[in-house]
């Protein structure tokens, strides 16, 4: 006799071969924390740090651009440049990251900011 456990499922598809096999002595299974009965909402996400928007002419032949400046510097370059295609888009005008100071063209500071509060920023309004 093998001490084998017989995995082939028998006659039947559907029947389980490890159902001979006795529970007790087992480690019970974890629940993930998102399942565990009395736990509270889910957690918001983590604030991303303070973002000034600032609305300037000075320098720029006339035109109006809306900057976003003092990005907490553990922000990657690579998610800055995510982040002014996505305002681009959803403020529907053209822009350009410099350095780490986002330009947008035209005066859509309401646009961005409700777009940053969403994606967990602290926007703050400065200058005029």
């Amino acid at each position: 006799m093998s001490k084998r456990i017989d995995t082939s499922g028998g006659a039947s598809f559907g029947t389980n071969p490890f159902d001979a096999i006795p529970a007790t002595g087992l480690p019970r299974a974890r629940q993930s924390p998102a399942v565990r009965p009395g736990a509270g909402p889910p957690k918001a996400p983590a604030k991303k740090g303070r973002v000034e928007l600032r609305r300037e002419k000075s320098g720029r032949g006339g035109k109006t651009v809306t900057t976003l400046s003092a990005f907490a510097s553990h922000l990657p370059l690579a998610e800055l440049a995510q982040l002014a295609f996505d305002l681009k888009q959803s403020c529907a005008c053209g822009g350009t990251l410099k350095g780490r100071v986002i330009e947008l063209q035209g005066d859509v500071r309401e646009k961005a900011l409700a777009e940053l509060q969403q994606r967990g920023f602290q926007p703050v309004l400065a200058g005029g």
